[in-house]
């Protein structure tokens, strides 16, 4: 359906070259939008009649009045000021330009429709091939889906924002999931990472430049087939979870680097809590003070380089191994072995993995 702000912009648009008033009714006679102030609302009798008449147009108190079709049914009726054949000829044309939104905005409603039913898995895979032909969208094409989350939207309208990245109607198509998140499925030329990347980069920092507090996109795997997207949407959701619990400086998340990440956010909690029991004997991560966790995670990212983590955290090779001798007495793992660091990674990742899914359960409470 046709808003009114649009409708409304059209007759105002075209009483500035004509000089003429316009009225649109519903089929239920009540003006939708007027270049008359103060009648939109009014219902107008002789348009019942009007539109259950067999006629296309009619003369009724000084204007002509046209029949607007949506397929077979009547969806408005025009009306233009005036009886004389230069009314009746800007009638026709009008009606013309309102049919034609109606068609290209059902088309929108149509693929927008057809798009949230894929993503969803709610379509046969012969519907998905003959609705595609019919809404004229490619199946044998690359697509990856991009889930966008914003915690703000303020008066920022996303999905306005997204179609102004990407006009492209025929092959990027913007969705909405609910108040927060909005969809994209993007066409893309191959399975390189930068361009995808760059897509991704592209839209957290357009967003981001809105001034929402907080923007989080994600990115499915590529697919070549239109019956794959909705694969590439539940990666997209996995992806933004994960990224939420493990990729804490982050807000761009990716279903192919998800890596261990993705293991543990499938692991039932009961699991998790026996794993943290028996590896830290009781005790929580959370219970280790910040200077130890500092040291430990910047450890982890030079790779168990004990010259090169002291030289960054701006102290002596023997304070660091003064904390990670502590660390082995509390826990009986030596970071400085490969796979007591494996261990204790794991832990921090399931810790995490933890506290995020009892913060989850309280919110929904």
């Amino acid at each position: 359906m046709i808003s009114n702000q649009i409708l409304q912009s059209t007759i105002d648009g075209l009483k500035n070259i004509t000089r003429r008033d316009f009225c649109i009714i519903d089929a239920e006679s009540k003006i939708v939008v007027s270049t008359i102030s103060n009648n939109v609302g009014e219902y107008v009798p002789q348009v019942e009649a009007f539109i259950n008449s067999q006629a296309d147009s009619q003369e009724m108190q000084g204007s002509h009045y046209f029949k607007i079709y949506d397929e077979y049914l009547v969806e408005y009726v025009l009306s233009v000021s005036g009886v004389d054949d230069e009314a009746y000829k800007l009638g026709k044309i009008v009606t013309f330009q309102i049919k034609s939104l109606l068609v290209a905005y059902k088309e929108r409603f149509d693929r927008d429709n057809f798009i949230k039913n894929l993503l969803l898995d709610n379509l046969l895979l012969v519907d998905i091939y003959t609705r595609a032909k019919k809404l004229h969208i490619k199946n044998n094409v690359r697509r990856v889906v991009f889930l966008i989350e914003c915690d703000d939207k303020k008066d920022n309208n996303v999905s306005d924002i997204l179609r102004n990245i990407f006009p492209d109607k025929t092959r990027d198509f913007v969705t909405a999931v609910d108040e927060k998140n909005m969809i994209l499925v993007k066409e893309v030329m191959s399975d390189d990472s930068a361009e995808i990347e760059g897509y991704a980069k592209m839209i957290y920092d357009t967003l981001s430049a809105e001034a929402m507090s907080k923007v989080y996109v994600a990115v499915g795997a590529a697919v070549n087939d239109l019956k794959d997207v909705s694969n590439s949407y539940k990666e997209a959701t996995m992806a933004l979870e994960v990224g939420k619990i493990f990729n804490c400086e982050g807000h761009i998340s990716h279903y192919a680097k998800l890596g261990i990440g993705r293991i543990i956010y499938q692991l039932p909690l009961s699991l998790c809590k026996l794993f943290i029991k028996e590896v830290l004997k009781d005790k929580r991560v959370d219970s280790f003070d910040e200077e130890t966790l500092t040291t430990v995670n910047k450890f982890f990212e030079n790779s168990l380089n004990v010259s090169e983590t002291s030289r960054q955290l701006y102290i002596h090779r023997n304070t660091l191994v003064y904390r990670l001798d502590k660390l082995l007495k509390t826990t009986g793992l030596d970071l400085r072995q490969f796979d007591d660091a494996i261990v204790f990674k794991i832990t921090i990742m399931v810790s995490q993995y933890m506290d995020y899914m009892e913060r989850q359960s309280q919110n929904r409470m």
